[in-house]
């Protein structure tokens, strides 16, 4: 008989994830349904039964449930989250720690059982684990070594966490701690980059409330990775930096501050561009992660040549996930399309999988959110015709306009991968500033090119296979001027290739080469500003900033377009 385990994340990128024995069912994240903004919580009694339910379960059905450690200090060696009741009442939900302790000795698997209120005014019975256990989870289950049983290494690295380095061996179902590689909280490159002016917040007065932190710090990294690429690291900068850690560990919020205003106040007289020291920024904390690894398995030699997952919030950097790939110092490096906190009800539910299967491996498909809302109506001013992914690529290639795309199931975690798209062609530079404008973002910002796998070595370098943009490559210059639109400033891009397993995608990039032999289009998430994906038509239709909607066979075109 086959056993369901829930995972739930209820706290900010909320979630909850279902596994039915090996597999995974879905992973509905809270920003994803309705619109919703982005990091949301899914914490009430309403949202999660709605979720359940939308799948086809009910609570009575979960064979067991684990929830993430993400809570708030309720007292000494104890952290509590809540749940909302239908009356708007609070509910505590006890948890587990942020952190996992290295040379604690402490299991982080075996944890005790809990009971709170999660569905309902009834007692469940259900097992938190913590925050950093649910990332390396949902880094090591999702790889591919993994399914070839090999055991590996798992850095996680997040906001509130310095980068901690585990091993997972499947044979003894055994997650280990080892060591913190770094005194570095990950929210270091956001606060930092807070004090710049594309970036900056409020009277830049030091400012600690959580939901601040939340709301205004977490958008941040993304945006300056783009940032940095208008500059180039600065050799005083990286002293500075150096230095200004030698004073302030960065271990905490105001620390974090700190070392900040101590390293601008050091480099205040050179004068330094905004873009050098994020760029300076980048190399530096990069550079402290690779020597890290360096300086582990040159003392360890028996792990050098292992596997490697990358998880946690900062593993969406595509900088340093290719400076750890190119480094040389482990056989592969894997990271998730969910390594931020989207993947963690994922992380949980797998660690229940693991307790009562025995296997590690988890049967996942990055399309496993929420399905495209059934049964819209054609909204008023737009008109529907069937619509073949051939001819929509004719479409594409023949009036170059951008299309959203709306298909099949959600995508889990931060990047859209072709299911909740706007496509646009990548042959026109304009089209960069163009979907910008419509996305309401910085001119800096870049555009992801999504490329057919067996084009990308000759497209980009290196162009290996990267199906969920999760690297770093550089356009090769024969092409830059053939795909302008997809270039950034520094010749990079933040490459998806797309092979059969993504058939929707594959068709329309396949269809689009046969007519214009360019295997490369644009990509960017179909969304509300601050929203995640648009989860229906009539969403498309109400943001109104393009002509074409594509959903499921039917085109939808706007008549005040015309």
């Amino acid at each position: 008989m086959s056993e369901i385990f829930c995972g739930l994340k209820l706290t900010h990128d909320g979630s909850l994830a279902a596994i039915e024995d090996d597999r995974l069912l879905f992973s509905i994240e809270a920003e994803k349904l309705e619109n919703r903004d982005r990091y949301s919580a899914l914490n009430t009694w309403r949202d999660l039964v709605a979720v359940l339910g939308g799948q086809g379960l009910c609570p009575e059905e979960l064979t067991s449930i684990a929830v993430d450690g993400w809570g708030r200090t309720a007292g000494e060696d104890t952290h509590q989250v809540h749940v909302i009741d239908d009356a708007g009442g609070r509910r505590p939900v006890p948890v587990a720690s942020y952190r996992d302790l290295p040379g604690s000795g402490i299991d982080p698997l075996s944890r005790p059982f809990e009971t709170a209120e999660l569905f309902g005014d009834r007692l469940v019975k259900f097992r938190s684990f913590s925050h950093a256990t649910g990332h390396a989870l949902a880094g090591y289950c999702s790889s591919p070594f993994a399914r070839r049983g090999e055991s590996a290494l798992i850095v996680v690295w997040d906001g509130g966490m310095a980068p901690c380095l585990y091993h997972y061996d499947p044979a003894r179902r055994s997650l280990r701690p080892l060591r913190w590689l770094l005194d570095v909280l990950g929210g270091l490159y956001p606060i930092f980059a807070t004090h710049l002016e594309p970036f900056r917040t409020g009277d830049g007065a030091l400012d600690t409330d959580a939901r601040k932190l939340e709301t205004v710090i977490l958008p941040v990294s993304g945006k300056a990775m783009a940032y940095a690429a208008l500059g180039s690291p600065d050799d005083d900068a990286l002293a500075a930096m150096a230095a200004a850690s030698s004073r302030h560990r960065p271990t905490d919020v105001v620390p974090m501050y700190l070392w900040s205003r101590s390293v601008l106040r050091e480099l205040a007289p050179k004068k330094l561009s905004d873009a050098t020291l994020m760029a300076s920024m980048q190399e530096y904390l990069g550079g402290l992660l690779v020597e890290a690894l360096r300086r582990f398995v040159t003392e360890h030699k028996e792990f050098r040549g292992t596997p490697l997952a990358l998880s946690g919030g900062c593993a969406l950097n595509i900088k340093w996930n290719a400076r750890v790939r190119d480094s040389g110092l482990f056989s592969e490096v894997w990271v998730p399309p969910f390594p931020n906190d989207a993947g963690s009800a994922i992380g949980a539910a797998c660690a229940e999988m693991i307790d009562r299967t025995g296997k590690s491996a988890l049967h996942w498909s990055a399309f496993a959110g929420p399905e495209v809302i059934p049964g819209a109506e054609v909204p008023q001013g737009w008109t529907s015709t069937p619509c073949t992914l051939d001819e929509l690529a004719e479409l594409l290639a023949v009036e170059g306009e951008p299309v959203i795309v709306l298909t099949g199931r959600a995508e889990i975690g931060p990047r859209a991968l072709g299911h909740r798209s706007i496509i646009a062609p990548a042959i026109d530079a304009g089209m960069l500033d163009r979907l910008n404008e419509l996305k309401q973002r910085a001119s800096y910002r870049p555009v992801a090119p999504i490329c057919l796998e067996d084009a990308a070595p000759d497209v980009f370098s290196p162009g290996t296979r990267d199906p969920y943009m999760l690297f770093e490559h550089q356009v090769r210059p024969e092409w830059r001027a053939r795909v302008p639109a997809v270039v950034h400033v520094d010749g990079s891009a933040r490459l998806q290739t797309v092979g059969a397993e993504n058939p929707v995608t594959y068709e329309l990039l396949t269809a689009y080469r046969r007519r214009t032999g360019v295997p490369v289009l644009c990509n960017t998430s179909a969304n509300f500003n601050g929203s995640g994906f648009f989860p229906d038509v009539a969403s498309a239709a109400r943001w109104g900033k393009v002509r074409y909607i594509w959903s499921e066979g039917a085109l939808y075109r706007s008549e005040a377009g015309r």
